[in-house]
């Protein structure tokens, strides 16, 4: 017997804060959280030079040296949301997480740059001054994943999910499988990314990232005709993820229920969005809600601000919703958060169901006549009161998740 899948905790790190007033507050003053690097020293050929980094982040301090040495800033970040999130859904301490009844499904699009760089140095050079037992540890794909599972002792299975921009939206999509089919109770789920320059070059080689330096506030501008390219960000979401039957049982508050999961590949090209692939992974996760398409009030759109992204993303909506759906990014306030950004998204997409009121997507004034035909929400935000949201992510590789959320009534 298939069993529902509901959201009980709810952790997250960005650069507005850790709680939804707060956050929320920053999205109805209409401002985002994009800073000029100042840059031009050090890396003088990186023409982009911005970003959206969590200022002033420290881990708690009631970790251990010996807690700390295995994580890099992207692991501190993924923990800490990881620890919130198991506070928050009142499981923090209870033995009952680490009999094997509940797991982690995270990730990152890598493990931490700086020690990636200590290890690139040992290989270029033959030494690396900063190298040390836990060099790949640190950066090795599964780092998140694997930190949270060993500083919480967990003992259920865990399931990695190092896929770029997708890789918090996957993390809570298996995690909702892996209980939806009866594999175990209850997960932790989500996914994070540190801020590095390294990601700032990948998209500025790529002729994808924003170069207006001298106005961080007017940037990133997803679905807007003048647009010039995304805003790398960072960040931490993690979910507590517990089989219906489970959180009633022990009287958990319920956020919401996870009743659709869909997930393809574009098999064409790595860096091309497909808008057939895009469409057909929405269909697949309304299939699996078993909802039709005029049930979902509201699509939290992937909304990069590049150009083939928007255009395709949008189109494959708009065939699928038609004209009349609302849609929005919140990477317009926090900049692309990579493997944050499914996860984040997943919580603002509940929050704004929950409270009926949807942020607009800020600096989007002329809409690209390419993009398709939707309700963007622009200005003050719109409220909408709607019992299903979705959530779309999708990444290098051709990665293509959708998630629907639907509202707690109770039963």
């Amino acid at each position: 017997m298939l069993k529902r899948v509901v959201i009980t905790g709810i952790g997250g790190i960005t650069a507005f804060g850790r709680d939804w007033a707060s956050i929320q507050t920053a999205f109805k003053q209409g401002r985002n959280a994009v800073q000029s690097m100042d840059w031009q020293t050090q890396y003088p050929e990186l023409e982009a030079q911005l970003g959206a980094p969590v200022n002033g982040y420290a881990p708690p301090k009631h970790w251990t040296r010996k807690q700390l040495r295995s994580m890099g800033r992207v692991s501190q970040l993924c923990v800490d949301a990881a620890e919130q999130a198991l506070q928050d859904a009142g499981l923090l301490g209870d033995e009952t997480i680490k009999d094997g009844r509940m797991g982690v499904a995270c990730g990152s699009s890598s493990g931490s740059p700086k020690d990636i760089g200590d290890i690139g140095e040992l290989l270029l050079t033959g030494t690396s001054q900063n190298f040390s037992a836990n060099t790949y540890v640190r950066m090795m794909p599964h780092t998140t994943a694997a930190n949270i599972g060993i500083f919480f002792g967990l003992t259920g299975r865990i399931i990695p999910t190092s896929s770029a921009c997708s890789s918090g939206s996957q993390g809570i999509g298996y995690a909702y499988e892996a209980i939806k089919y009866g594999m175990i109770d209850m997960m932790l789920a989500g996914g994070g990314e540190e801020f590095s320059p390294s990601q700032v070059y990948v998209f500025d080689s790529l002729y994808a990232a924003s170069r207006r330096n001298n106005a961080p506030e007017l940037t990133p501008r997803p679905y807007d005709s003048t647009r010039d390219g995304l805003v790398i960000g960072e960040g931490a979401g993690m979910m507590v993820l517990e089989s219906l039957e489970h959180a009633l049982a022990r009287g958990a508050e319920i956020y919401a229920e996870i009743v659709g999961y869909g997930a393809n590949s574009d098999g064409s090209h790595v860096t091309r969005p497909q808008k057939d692939t895009m469409q057909r992974c929405m269909v697949l996760a309304l299939k699996d809600a078993a909802i039709d398409a005029g049930q979902i009030g509201y699509v939290n759109g992937h909304g990069t601000a590049t150009e083939q992204g928007d255009i395709a993303e949008t189109l494959a909506t708009e065939a699928v919703f038609g004209s009349r759906m609302p849609i929005s990014s919140q990477k317009s306030y926090f900049g692309h958060t990579l493997g944050a950004c499914g996860a984040l998204e997943s919580w603002f997409s509940i929050e704004m169901m929950n409270g009926g009121w949807f942020a607009p997507t800020v600096n989007l004034d002329n809409i690209d006549p390419r993009c398709g035909k939707l309700d963007y929400i622009c200005g003050q935000g719109r409220e909408i009161d709607t019992d299903y949201v979705m959530n779309n992510n999708f990444a290098f590789g051709g990665v293509n998740t959708s998630l629907v959320f639907k509202r707690w009534q109770g039963h």
